[in-house]
């Protein structure tokens, strides 16, 4: 009954946390996702919904889009919900969170701001 999904994780030794992937696992089920054809392509019942990925992390944001290529949230993003058929996803990197706390506090500002527009 969702039309948005916000899904937020840390970033864990360069991957989507296990737990989290574990919950993935048992969420997304084949009554989910809907017959899959010859092409490998699901039945996409979740089509029509949009989601919001946000990744925090030690590191800055920057430097885990350029050096790294953001792997695992593109792995989420195409390889998971693009699977199901949610589309748009859009994505947010919080990096440097042990910056300071006027760091993390624009941070969490800016995240109230995208809720707020339901983003």
């Amino acid at each position: 009954w969702a039309e948005h999904l916000v899904l937020i994780y840390p970033l864990w030794l360069g991957d989507v946390p296990a737990r989290f992937k574990g919950f993935l696992e048992q969420a997304i089920r084949p009554t989910l996702i809907g017959e899959i054809d010859l092409s490998g392509k699901s039945g996409r019942r979740l089509a029509g919904r949009s989601a919001r990925i946000i990744v925090t992390m030690g590191m800055p944001g920057w430097f885990y889009r350029l050096y790294y290529r953001a792997h695992s949230l593109k792995s989420l993003q195409r390889n998971v919900l693009g699977f199901i058929g949610i589309a748009p996803v859009r994505t947010t990197v919080v990096g440097s969170v042990d910056r300071s706390l006027a760091h993390r506090t624009g941070w969490i500002a800016r995240v109230k701001a995208l809720g707020a527009r339901a983003a």
